[in-house]
């Protein structure tokens, strides 16, 4: 996966990746231009999501 637009690669937490999703349709609509970034975004968060139930599970076997 590709980092976003003139931004590097870091290891947001889920609810960081949510909120950053959210600011994009502030107005009630995601501009066109910035459908790469949303896409991206979306794919760490759920990348993030998935790690943190992983840990979870991990740390309750």
């Amino acid at each position: 996966m590709s980092a976003l637009p003139h931004e590097p690669e870091t290891a947001l937490t889920a609810a960081e990746l949510n909120a950053r999703i959210r600011e994009l349709w502030a107005d009630g609509r995601l501009p066109e231009e910035r459908r790469g970034e949303y896409e991206a975004l979306v794919l760490r968060w759920a990348a993030a999501a998935l790690e943190r139930v992983e840990n979870d599970v991990e740390r309750a076997a």
